[in-house]
């Protein structure tokens, strides 16, 4: 089936399910649709299973959110792949002529959703903490964005906002103060900065930004909370589409540490260091990064 036959049918589908509350057609719509209906599932999930168990918390809200994502990619978008965190294979690599390891679908697909269906679980088991996320982000091979991610959402259902590229926000305008007397803002862990993060921050003579989950962090550069996110831990790639699809639609800069491009729906789905930050930062971030980074 041709990639605009596939198209019409989801059309189709859609329309014909209309009277049954149908989701939004186009795919940007679509996604920031599928990241709230997760959202507001896990809020129910929160809400009736309490805190007194994290670790039985964070298990159920992300097993609840994952069913309903992966239900309704099956019933709205059946002929696209999907890349989930929760996916019992997902953080397997692939590579040519490994005889033990089944290549994935989504490696000659056309259209790939790449979900976290909950973002920071540490802070979703934590009471109070609202600083946690759903990505749902479409990979397309067709795609003109830089890094093939031709929509995204993520939904901080605890802080009521919803970021997506069907309307992108406003690029972040530039903080005329701040309490640190101009400071670049590094969004970073509450509870484990990176050192590589702390260092460079001394370097820069910036101000590490406490706050949770990956998203939220990305989110908070968006939004002009934070001038700069700068990861080198270790991810994968859902923990950074969608947030990355968003910031890329608002304007802003995204790239590897070494300033080279994002790549997404990869054979490896590792994708262990990024850069998100407003675009008059990037040649001096970028630049500081490079003195710390790990030589050879």
């Amino acid at each position: 089936m041709g990639e605009q036959t596939k198209a019409s049918a989801r059309v189709a589908v859609q329309r014909d399910g209309a009277d049954g509350g149908a989701p939004p057609v186009i795919d940007a719509a679509f996604a920031r649709w599928l990241a709230d209906r997760a959202g507001q599932e896990l809020l129910r999930v929160r809400a009736a299973m309490g805190h007194a168990d994290g670790k039985a918390l964070k298990v159920a809200g992300d097993k609840a959110a994952h069913d309903l994502i992966r239900a309704e990619l099956a019933r709205w978008r059946p002929a696209d792949a999907v890349l989930s965190e929760e996916d019992e294979h997902a953080r397997v690599a692939w590579s040519e002529g490994d005889a033990e390891v089944v290549r994935p679908d989504r490696l000659s697909a056309s259209r790939v959703w790449i979900v976290d269906p909950l973002d920071g679980t540490r802070e979703f088991s934590e009471e109070g903490r609202p600083d946690w996320a759903v990505h749902v982000a479409l990979w397309t091979a067709d795609s003109t964005n830089q890094a093939c991610l031709s929509a995204g959402a993520v939904a901080m259902p605890a802080q009521h906002s919803t970021l997506a590229t069907d309307h992108p926000p406003a690029y972040p305008p530039l903080p005329l103060e701040s309490a640190t007397g101009g400071a670049i803002r590094i969004a970073a862990s509450r509870t484990r900065p990176p050192a590589f993060v702390t260092a460079l921050a001394e370097d820069l003579g910036a101000e590490l930004v406490p706050m949770g989950s990956a998203g939220v962090k990305i989110a908070a550069v968006i939004n002009g909370e934070a001038d700069a996110y700068v990861h080198a831990g270790g991810q994968y790639e859902w923990d950074s589409a969608a947030p990355v699809a968003v910031a890329l639609a608002t304007g802003l800069h995204a790239s590897r540490i070494d300033g080279s491009p994002l790549s997404y729906n990869r054979a490896d789905p590792k994708l262990p260091d990024l850069v998100v930050c407003r675009k008059d930062l990037a040649p001096r971030l970028l630049a500081a990064i490079s003195r710390h980074l790990p030589t050879e």
